[in-house]
């Protein structure tokens, strides 16, 4: 920047002075050399807004006179609900039982029944084969029939297969029920 203003060597040297005792640059221009005219100065409108060189420290009186020293007062709030606790303790007592744990172990109950509850393997086949022709009629429309005939078609076999052996063992659970529910008779009619 001195280099820019195209300085003299006195110039440097003074304003280095004030760097070194930490105060600030003067405002005003430094004293003119012999060999350079004085630059005009600019208007204080122009100038830059020009920071002290060490920060302005304030007085500890002044920091105390604030609210920086002031501490809020610890309010405790309660950690967990008293009356639920009253009615747990109570539960113990009076049942020998937490009533938390009757809870938890409904609903272990309850996920092992919807885990049984399983969705009926032929309806899940049966979706399958009609997403399979689905699929197979889009690949006719696209004239990409021939490429998929096979494979699909071949699947849906399988599926079939599949959906007549779940067909045999509901029949025969159901002629097991029936000559339970009605052992009268004869059991080769059925």
């Amino acid at each position: 920047m001195m280099e820019e203003l195209r300085m003299t060597h006195s110039q440097k040297r003074y304003l280095m002075d004030y760097v070194k005792r930490g105060d600030a640059l003067p405002l005003q221009r430094f004293p003119p050399s012999s060999k350079q005219p004085v630059p005009v100065s600019y208007p204080a409108a122009c100038q830059p807004h020009r920071l002290p060189a060490r920060p302005l420290l304030r007085p500890a009186k002044v920091c105390q006179a604030g609210d920086a020293y002031t501490r809020e007062k610890f309010k405790p709030q309660p950690t967990r609900d008293l009356e639920k606790e009253k009615r747990r303790l109570q539960n113990i007592l009076a049942s020998g039982k937490d009533e938390v744990e009757d809870k938890v172990e409904q609903v272990f109950v309850r996920k092992k029944e919807e885990e049984i509850a399983e969705p009926d393997r032929f309806e899940e086949l049966m979706n399958e084969i009609q997403e399979r022709r689905e699929f197979l009629t889009e690949m006719e429309a696209l004239g990409q029939g021939k490429k998929y005939q096979g494979i699909v078609l071949t699947e849906i076999s399988q599926k079939l297969h599949e959906m007549e052996i779940i067909d045999k063992k509901r029949s025969e659970e159901m002629r097991n029920i029936m000559t339970k529910a009605f052992p009268v008779g004869n059991k080769s009619n059925l």
